[in-house]
């Protein structure tokens, strides 16, 4: 393993492409973030907090002071990876004065080193507003949670003309925007290859394509925690789960039968 003495920077992320492959993962608290940091080039805590921390429908109900409160934690546990915060629903699409004040709140409270957002066209505009005032982007298009009632589900996206279009036109403005990078989610196969192979900058993948620049997944997800609705471009690594219940299991059972605690367990004896 690679020993770093410092954080890995988007300029450095920048540097990998067609270099290196690009590793990420999810974090939302200090054991999983401590425990993926040294094998991982970035960390995003993402909105998907709300789902997989907090169990709720979707990401919309994460906010912002979660989202503040998560990413430090992750930045405060963490010495290699580069940390992206995801910015909640409903706290960049206002205007760009909003964009700004909570871009800025949360790279300033939290010491993250750049903040992602769901953007397309419409949105590319405030990219650019945030950038040119100091804020990293990376750009997330395709497949766009905070979006899912537009889009009438977790559906991917790009696997007609119309919406393979559409992505790319996406991708286009928020690289003219000024995104340090796009993040691609369930975008068909050929659309992320062709955005990946036309772009200057890292494009990360999850459930895209191979030809990206790296790749992403919800940690729980390819640890075996991610529960019954695993999407369909999660592989998973490892049943954590199974290790979970036979612990718990085991400890229940020493309870139980008074075999838990033992006099080394005590003070004082």
């Amino acid at each position: 393993m690679t020993t770093h003495t410092r954080r890995l920077t988007i300029t450095d992320l920048a540097a990998m492409k067609h270099q290196q492959k690009i590793t990420a993962l999810t974090a939302y608290s200090t054991p999983i973030a401590r425990l993926i940091d040294p094998l991982m080039d970035f960390i995003l805590v993402g909105d998907s907090t709300a789902m997989v921390a907090y169990g709720r429908r979707s990401t919309l109900a994460m906010g912002l002071e979660e989202t503040i409160a998560h990413t430090r934690a992750v930045v405060d546990c963490t010495q290699h990876a580069c940390v992206i915060a995801d910015m909640p629903f409903g706290s960049y699409q206002e205007s760009f004065a909003q964009a700004l004040r909570n871009c800025a709140r949360v790279l300033a409270e939290t010491g993250c080193d750049a903040v992602k957002l769901e953007s397309n066209q419409a949105l590319a505009p405030t990219v650019a507003f945030l950038v040119e005032r100091g804020i990293p982007v990376m750009a997330h298009i395709g497949l766009m949670p905070q979006f899912v009632n537009l889009m009438g589900g977790y559906k991917a996206q790009g696997l007609t003309e119309t919406s393979a279009t559409t992505i790319k036109q996406d991708a286009q403005a928020n690289l003219a925007a000024g995104a340090f990078s796009l993040l691609l989610e369930g975008v068909a196969e050929p659309v992320a290859r062709y955005i990946s192979e036309h772009s200057a900058v890292p494009c990360i993948g999850i459930g895209a394509s191979p030809a990206c620049d790296g790749q992403i997944l919800v940690t729980e997800d390819l640890l075996g925690l991610g529960g019954p609705n695993t999407p369909r471009f999660v592989k998973q690594y490892a049943d954590v789960a199974a290790v979970i219940r036979a612990g718990c299991e085991r400890y229940a059972n020493d309870v139980r039968q008074g075999e838990f605690p033992q006099p080394q367990h005590c003070y004082g004896c």
